[in-house]
């Protein structure tokens, strides 16, 4: 599990790295993948799940 924690927080800092310089290139895409498919298998799983199935619900609610 810490090898698990340790991998995602690194693709974690990877990503918003690769964000803020601009493009995101094929290899920025295939470490953004590697990140979610990593906190897919966390404990953080649900919760994630959970607050992307309410923002989904709050913006289908909202009339044009």
């Amino acid at each position: 599990m810490a090898i698990s924690i340790s991998l995602v927080l690194l693709l974690t800092i990877l990503a918003v790295i690769f964000l803020r310089n601009g493009g995101l290139k094929p290899s920025h895409a295939v470490v953004c993948a590697l990140l979610g498919f990593l906190l897919a298998s966390t404990s953080m799983a649900p919760t994630i799940h959970d607050g992307i199935g309410a923002t989904a619900d709050l913006v289908s609610s909202l009339d044009p």
